[in-house]
Order: C-alpha cells, then sequence, then structure tokens
C-alpha cells in the first residue's frame, strides 16, 4: 500500500490556497495550508510534509526568507516555487540560491505539477532510506530506533529477525531504560504486520477494575459508567501487535483470561454474550526476572511458558559502555529535529563523563541528559558543563555497602520482615525518592506502592 503524500501550500491568496489544495486531494494527496512563511515554519515543526508549495512575494515572512530557513532545517522536504514575477534570474536564484526542488510560474499547469509533487515526494522517501542505510552502516548495527555494536546488542538483533517473520509469542526481559518498547516496534516493523497497528499497554499503570475494559473492550451498560461500546487493546490490534507491557503486574483474573485468548484467539467484551476472532501478534514485556515472579505468584507459570516462546533479554547500558557513542549520535540527531538545535556532537570531554557513570536509569537516562545538553548547548558540541549536575557528579558504580550503609538482621528474621527492612532502608538512601528506590531494589513502581500500602495498614 502506498503512503500518502503530505503537502504544505503557503500562499497569502486564500483562493490560491484553496484551488492549489482542491487540486492536490483531487490528486489522492493530503493538502495542508499556511498564508506566509512564518505559518509554515510553525507547522514544520510540528508537522512532517513530503513536500512544500511556496509563492516567493508574500507579507511577514516571504518565499525567499521561509527557503532561507529551510536550508538550515533538519531533513527539511523538498520546495516548489510558484510565483506571478517569474523570470529566469528568480528561477536560478531559487533553485541554486535558495536550495528549493523546482521553479513554475502562474498560472500553473495542473499536469506538470502533479508530475513535480510526485517527483519531489519520490525523492524525499529515496533520501529518507539513504540516511537509514547511512546510520546502519556507520553504527555497523541498527534495528528500528535500537543502536549497538556490541556483542550483547549484536545477539538481540539476531533474536529480534528471528522471531520477527514468525506468528509466535515473544517475551522481553531487561531493566527499565533499556528500551523494551524499541525492541518490541523493531518486531513489528520487520514483521509480515507492519502494515498493522502497534498498540501498547502498561499493564502497572492501569487499575484492576480497568484493564480488563482496556484488553477486552466492554459492551454498553456492562458496568456502572460504560455509556458506549469501547473496543478494547485486542480489537484495536487486529492484524498488528500488542505490547503487554509490566506483564507480572496484571491481576491473576486478568491473566487466566489472556491464558485463554492466546490459546483459541477469541475475545468477548466485558458484557458481551458473543465471542469473536481475533488475530494479534502478542509481545509482552516485564523489568523483574520472570521466573521470579512466578516464584512469588504475581506471574502464572502457565502463561510464563505460553508468552516465553522467544525470550529477548536486553542488557543494561553499563554493561555495553562500547555503545554509547553510537547511542547519543542517534539520540542527538533525535533531539536536534525536536527542539530544532544545531548540536553537532558531543565533546571528549564529556564523552569521558558519559562513559563514566553507572546508568541506572539505562538509555532512558542518557536520552534525558543529553536531552537537557541539547537544548542548553543550543549549537557546537556538548561540553561538560552542559551535562546535568547528577550525571557529572555521580559515581561510577554503585557504592560499596560500609558498616553504616549496610543491613544486618538477626537469625529469626521472617523473610516479610527482612523485605520490609531493606525497603525502607532503601528508601532512605535514595531520600524517598520512590522511582529510583524500586530501580535499586529491582521491582515496578506499583509492586513499591503496593508495599508501603501493608506496610501502612499494619503500622
Amino acid at each position: 500500500m502506498s503512503r500518502l503524500i503530505r503537502v504544505l501550500i503557503v500562499d497569502d491568496e486564500a483562493a490560491q490556497r484553496s484551488g492549489l489544495s482542491g487540486m492536490v486531494e483531487a490528486w489522492g494527496m493530503c493538502a495542508d495550508t499556511a498564508e506566509d512563511g512564518g505559518v509554515a515554519l510553525e507547522k514544520l515543526s510540528r508537522t512532517s510534509y513530503d513536500v512544500i508549495i511556496t509563492d516567493l512575494n508574500m507579507p511577514r515572512v516571504d518565499g525567499f526568507a521561509l527557503l532561507s530557513r529551510l536550508r538550515e532545517w533538519p531533513d527539511a522536504p523538498p520546495a516548489i516555487v510558484l510565483t506571478a514575477f517569474g523570470s529566469v534570474d528568480n528561477a536560478v536564484k531559487t533553485v541554486h540560491d535558495y536550495g528549493a526542488y523546482w521553479f513554475l510560474e502562474k498560472p500553473v499547469g495542473p499536469a506538470a505539477l502533479e508530475t513535480l509533487l510526485r517527483r519531489a515526494a519520490s525523492l524525499r522517501q529515496l533520501q529518507g532510506q539513504n540516511r537509514t542505510l547511512e546510520t546502519q552502516l556507520r553504527y555497523k548495527g541498527a534495528v528500528g530506533d535500537l543502536v549497538g555494536s556490541s556483542r550483547p546488542m549484536q545477539e538481540v538483533f539476531a533474536l529480534i529477525k528471528q522471531a520477527a517473520p514468525s506468528k509466535a509469542c515473544v517475551l522481553i526481559t531487561g531493566e527499565s531504560g533499556t528500551g523494551k518498547e524499541l525492541v518490541a516496534r523493531a518486531i513489528h516493523q520487520l514483521s509480515p504486520r507492519r502494515d498493522g497497528p502497534f498498540i501498547a499497554i502498561n499493564c502497572a499503570a492501569l487499575p484492576e477494575t480497568l484493564i480488563e475494559s482496556e484488553l477486552f473492550g466492554h459492551e454498553k451498560g456492562a458496568f456502572t459508567g460504560a455509556t458506549e461500546r469501547h473496543a478494547g487493546c485486542f480489537e484495536l490490534a487486529q492484524d498488528g501487535t500488542l505490547l503487554l507491557d509490566e506483564i507480572g503486574e496484571m491481576p491473576p483474573a486478568t491473566q487466566a483470561k489472556l491464558l485463554r485468548i492466546l490459546e483459541d484467539s477469541r475475545v468477548r467484551r466485558l458484557g458481551g454474550r458473543q465471542e469473536f476472532a481475533v488475530d494479534v501478534r502478542i509481545v509482552a514485556a516485564t523489568n523483574r526476572p520472570p521466573e521470579e515472579a512466578v516464584r512469588q505468584g504475581s506471574l502464572r507459570e502457565d502463561l510464563y511458558y505460553r508468552l516465553n516462546v522467544f525470550h529477548l533479554h536486553l542488557p543494561p547500558l553499563r554493561d555495553r559502555k562500547e555503545d554509547i557513542p553510537a547511542i547519543a549520535e542517534a539520540l542527538i540527531a533525535d533531539l536536534n529535529r525536536k527542539h530544532d538545535c544545531r548540536v553537532s556532537g558531543v565533546s571528549p570531554a564529556a564523552l569521558n563523563v558519559l562513559l563514566q557513570h553507572h546508568w541506572p536509569g539505562n538509555v532512558r537516562e542518557l536520552r534525558n541528559a543529553l536531552e537537557r545538553a541539547v537544548i542548553v548547548a543550543g549549537h557546537g558540541q556538548i561540553e561538560r558543563k552542559h551535562l546535568p549536575p547528577t550525571v557529572e557528579d555521580s559515581p561510577t558504580a554503585p557504592p560499596a555497602a560500609t558498616n553504616g550503609d549496610a543491613i544486618v538482621f538477626r537469625v529469626g528474621t521472617t523473610v516479610g520482615e527482612a523485605e520490609k527492612g531493606l525497603i525502607l532502608r532503601t528508601l532512605e538512601h535514595t531520600s524517598n525518592n520512590k522511582t529510583r528506590a524500586a530501580e535499586i531494589l529491582g521491582i515496578s513502581l506499583k509492586t513499591l506502592h503496593n508495599k508501603l500500602k501493608e506496610y501502612a495498614a499494619g503500622s
């Protein structure tokens, strides 16, 4: 299925915008409009377009100013210039000096404009494919948005390529922030379902009373507040992929229903009488060791074996620090586009800080640190002064336990008491930062909150 071509039309005359928009949409393309170059730049900062059609003579920000800005714009779409004041000089100026794709005089011949639009859109698509190929060659290892040439990541990439063409379930494990959703998206993009939807749901983020409605849907009147029929994630992901993140936090009753759906591929909405068939590829993820979750009873053993057909474990960033330069380069390119910055890279001194940091939050923490640095620097290289203090001042690894940090339990202490002492002592160590404490303890934030509620109720 061919992708819809998106065209931005820039002209100060409403009649011209309307006429061009009608023509473009009649050719099966999507048209958006702007009354001058300033509005066009605002729209370009929020939306991706394949081609721009622009007039030259406009108030406020004219076509020449727009073209000048586009030459500095990251990944700018090709521009076709239309003007009633055409000349050889203007043609040379706009095409060569300002980097326009082509130049046409008004009134425009529809056939010529349609041909130019399709050629310009094809050029942009080819340029995007070339950039992707160049990135993959430069990193010597890239699958989707995942980057890394280290041996652990090469093993992950190999498993992704093996798992993607099949219909089998995939279980992704790894610490918080290692990129589990990126792996799921890569599997989807490399699979025969790539043109279908990719739906992700975080089982730990939904209240127990709502998770079944979100997963399976509900009929009107199924419960108080159900004023209309609601399609669940299985329906929304039809012919695509459904990511069940933090699968170990799913309530046991819901796990039993999920297991049945995995066995017979049929779903019944809450309050419904009939089941209907679904064709959905399931990918599950968890930041906890699944064997531990099975032992603790939070994950059904039969569901674990059903999901664990392909198991992909993502290594923490501290175990593949040789990937940090390539990851930083990819992240900076993305952040430049997001914030309209011109950062060229990371200085050797700043890179040394990144390589020394322990990265308890993994790639997510690295992205947050670089996002702040890109915004502060704005252009040129990221220096040490641009990095967050939490990265600059942190040790290279968690400090070793001293007598003051150690926790000693007397013989006869129950497992429950030891667990409570460990959790409360870790919260003291993190100054009551629950997110950081959960990461250190290797449990989800939801589990930590539930434990604290238990302790509060028992006090």
